[in-house]
């Protein structure tokens, strides 16, 4: 699964001073995250309903 390399963005909360952060895209079948130091290395692939459910954790911590 590729998406463009426009697709992918960081959290507007990183810094970009080359920390430890990683970068999300939505494809049409799932939502690829991968590390932003190595874009080309492996991405791992949620399902939307897998990708909602960590949101919403992440938000009420």
């Amino acid at each position: 699964m590729t998406v463009p390399e426009s697709a992918w963005f960081k959290s507007s909360y990183s810094s970009g001073e080359g920390g430890e952060c990683v970068e999300v895209a939505a494809a049409s079948e799932a939502v690829l995250v991968r590390d932003s130091k190595q874009p080309t290395a492996a991405k791992i692939a949620f399902g939307p309903r897998a990708w909602g459910s960590f949101v919403r954790m992440a938000v009420e911590r």
